[in-house]
């Protein structure tokens, strides 16, 4: 152990560190989001999602209108309080608690009213997973297992605050779906219905893809920049692809490119490396290496 004499050292260095660093400055009464509360949101609107699949105490089962309106009463609580605070953080000193409040209730009340329509999209998620799937015995079972439908109900959520402007909460939740499927959907991206990613380790999809209906992807799959080399100063432009309707990628193949347009009914294989556009109806397939016996 180190003797008190380095220790104030250390702790005056970086306090010091504290003090130059705009970064580290939170004006008195703001906070953070917190990741833990966010977390908790995250897993509440899965059990409105997919009622009696994830809740406990099985209220749905017996008074499902109940189970809905407290759960909902509870977590519209939470997730204002933690939008306020995600907003007056962002811009510090531009927005009152009084105006942080006022906004954060009505995205709130917004997100809440969108519930019913993504639980529609979510069920088309699911008869994708159904119908895409052979090894799958039933949707209940996508549901309880397939850490590609997780990731999806995550993106939906967040990608519908994502288009509120809400900052910072998006990304959190995506990020969580991320470290436990090991699927990296940009909250930013637009994804149409009856998407499918199976098996899904090492998916990435990013923030300006733009993805029609009916697409399936498989593991490995990297929907992403050519280059991000410049930075801040590709903000708002679009750096990833567009992937039309009735599309299927398989494994490990990269698309990049905001220019790069997969048609309408195109099918990508394995280990392809695309960064131009590709008509519709095509197949893209790699050359198979030879192989040799010795």
């Amino acid at each position: 152990m180190f003797s008190d004499k380095e220790l104030h050292r250390i702790v005056e260095q970086i306090n010091d560190n504290y003090k130059n660093e705009e970064l580290f400055y939170i004006p008195e009464g703001h906070t953070m989001p917190n990741r833990n509360t966010i977390i908790h949101i995250t897993l509440g609107l899965r059990q409105i999602m997919f009622p009696g699949y994830f809740d406990e105490e099985h209220l749905c089962c017996s008074l499902p209108s109940y189970f809905i309106g407290h759960t909902i009463s509870k977590l519209y609580n939470s997730l204002s309080g933690q939008i306020q605070a995600a907003l007056m953080q962002n811009c510090k000193k531009c927005v009152s608690d009084e105006e942080a409040s006022k906004k954060a209730n009505e995205i709130c009340s917004a997100f809440f009213r969108s519930l019913p329509d993504l639980q529609k999209m979510l069920m088309k998620d699911v008869q994708a997973a159904f119908d895409g799937d052979p090894a799958a015995h039933s949707k209940e079972e996508i549901i309880f297992c397939y850490p590609g439908l997780f990731a999806i109900f995550v993106y939906r959520m967040a990608h519908e605050l994502y288009r509120m402007k809400v900052p910072f909460i998006p990304r959190i939740m995506t990020e969580y779906a991320h470290s436990h499927s090991g699927i990296d959907i940009n909250p930013g991206a637009t994804i149409g219905e009856y998407f499918f990613i199976d098996h899904g380790t090492g998916v990435v999809i990013g923030e300006t893809t733009i993805i029609g209906n009916n697409v399936k992807i498989y593991q490995g799959v990297t929907l992403g920049a050519l280059s991000t080399r410049s930075g801040q100063l590709l903000r708002d432009v679009k750096r990833h692809p567009t992937i039309e309707d009735d599309v299927t990628i398989y494994s490990s193949a990269s698309i990049l490119g905001g220019e790069t347009v997969i048609g309408k009914g195109v099918v990508i294989g394995g280990n392809a490396f695309i960064t131009s556009s590709v008509p519709a109806g095509s197949r893209v397939s790699v050359r198979n290496p030879e192989l040799t016996i010795t």
